[in-house]
């Protein structure tokens, strides 16, 4: 391999957890009084890294392990811009070439349950846990994909596997709850008492775990997103998370009609790769349902943030 390729490849691996740089952003008014920050620009150097990558795949001479990781790297930058159909087609072009790709098989799983397809996302996460036991992020997508699936047992085994890998993660307290809350509310609010004791006061993700918990009023979680911001992205993100559990807050309230917008503006945020995101036009499907008698309502027939 060339040096150009080398290090190219080196970057773009250690880049799985690229983060995207926020522009600044705009303010408005959203019907309830709280402030609402438009959604930023996607990054162009994530589009640099893109067309990099293309060029290598196209003109570099590679192995197949090579040309595989490359289209997965390519699949996760589509994903992180919202293009989910082109990064579906690099994840299945990578596990063409080199069928033991967890990663690709772990994303294939998460398009597979936005979609309700839920065996083959079974299917996919379980090929995950074939090749990588220890993979815990398959457990928190599996648990999920059951959870969406109604097998609400069985989603509560693999969130608990998913939380007790990190007691200390306010995330996997919260997914875990909303399991448990399917099988017995009372109980998984106890539960998510004692988790709490666990964390961190200074985490964002223990507020958002107090809020659930009774001990903030809506305006308050949101007035906790501005504080102790360390990038620009990052107040989008909290806003992101924060409108899906607070529409997750007023369904278990019976407030549909609250949980319905908070959703809308957990998808105007366009935080793509987060997984409150990803599940947010489920949950929004969830709710609108009943009010269209049952007709037929999935993700796609929201008003699309992404660009498929």
């Amino acid at each position: 391999m060339s040096g150009k390729v080398r290090a190219v490849m080196m970057a773009l691996i250690a880049g799985s957890g690229l983060m995207l740089a926020g522009c600044a952003a705009t303010t408005g008014k959203n019907v309830q009084g709280e402030l609402l920050v438009a959604p930023a620009p996607n990054d162009y150097k994530l589009e640099i890294t893109l067309a990099k990558l293309s060029e290598i795949i196209d003109s570099a001479k590679l192995t197949n392990e090579q040309r595989a990781r490359f289209l997965y790297e390519r699949g996760v930058i589509y994903d992180r811009l919202g293009l989910r159909l082109m990064a579906r087609i690099q994840f299945h072009e990578a596990l063409k070439i080199m069928p033991n790709l967890a990663d690709a098989y772990n994303f294939m799983g998460i398009y597979l349950t936005q979609e309700g397809d839920y065996e083959a996302a079974f299917e996919a996460f379980d090929s995950v846990l074939e090749l990588m036991p220890d993979y815990d992020y398959a457990y928190l997508n599996r648990g999920i994909a059951q959870y969406y699936a109604g097998i609400n047992q069985l989603a509560v085994k693999d969130l608990e596997s998913f939380y007790f890998a990190d007691k200390q993660d306010g995330y996997r307290v919260l997914w875990l709850y909303i399991a448990q809350h399917q099988v017995n509310a009372e109980q998984a609010k106890a539960q998510l008492l004692l988790n709490r004791a666990q964390l961190s006061d200074d985490e964002w993700s223990t507020a958002i775990v107090d809020y659930v918990a009774g001990k903030y009023t809506d305006a308050e979680l949101l007035a906790l997103a501005k504080k102790e911001l360390k990038h620009p992205r990052e107040y989008l993100e909290r806003l992101c998370e924060a409108y899906f559990y607070m529409a997750k807050v007023a369904e278990y309230q019976q407030l549909n009609d609250n949980a319905v917008q908070y959703l809308r503006l957990a998808l105007a945020t366009n935080i793509y790769d987060f997984v409150e995101y990803r599940y947010a036009r489920v949950e929004l499907a969830r709710l609108v349902k009943p009010v269209s008698q049952g007709a037929a309502q999935g993700p796609e027939q929201e008003p699309e943030q992404e660009q498929e």
